[in-house]
């Protein structure tokens, strides 16, 4: 059984995603064992209580320095000893020491097709806005391991997602988590768990 930790700073959209297909039998040999924000009011909390897993908030906000937060935030990540950490749509940088001990087991959830509007400064939003900026035909989702770079780590799937006439940076959004992110998630844990994909360097 795979025990897993899912860490969240918003609505936790992607985190559902990954709980519907745990219910469904779409992700299977797989226990959610925590979901971890940095913000207390994400709304991801609560759909973890809703669903009986324990939702723990840790925010370098409490801590005196970024330093006092890492140390902090690796203990209580250790506490649930796991076996993969999946970030869908974390927005804390992980601390080096936590890639290191963790090398291999931590997977990423970036929307858009890494090489493209990936690294230092593209995230939510500004994504799509990048994307459409550049007038891309065609834009989509990565889920990747986690190494010491941003974005940087083997990638397990993509999805391709068409760029539409008219699109806002909100619509092409919403478009690539339906159509992307909510699907190869939740399939890149199965076959993690189903020993279907491993870890290269």
């Amino acid at each position: 059984m795979l025990r897993v930790g899912v860490m969240v700073s918003g609505g936790g959209t992607n985190l559902q995603a990954i709980l519907d297909a745990v219910d469904s039998g779409r992700i299977t040999n797989t226990e959610i064992r925590v979901v971890i924000s940095n913000n207390p009011g994400a709304y991801a909390l609560e759909r973890a209580k809703n669903h009986g897993i324990e939702a723990v908030c840790i925010s370098p906000k409490e801590y005196e320095s970024r330093e006092a937060f890492n140390k902090a935030f690796l203990a209580k990540v250790d506490e649930y000893q796991l076996d993969l950490i999946v970030l869908a749509g974390f927005l804390v940088k992980i601390p080096e020491e936590m890639t290191r001990r963790y090398e291999g087991r931590i997977i990423n959830i970036h929307p858009s097709l890494i090489p493209s509007f990936c690294g230092v400064g593209y995230y939510g939003l500004k994504v799509h806005e990048a994307a459409l900026e550049r007038g891309v035909k065609v834009t989509g989702a990565t889920v990747h391991f986690v190494d010491s770079g941003m974005d940087t780590g083997p990638i397990i799937l993509q999805k391709a997602v068409e760029v539409r006439e008219g699109d806002t940076p909100k619509i092409l959004q919403q478009r690539v988590m339906e159509q992307a992110e909510w699907i190869i998630l939740p399939q890149a844990i199965h076959m993690i768990a189903n020993g279907q994909v491993k870890y290269n360097k």
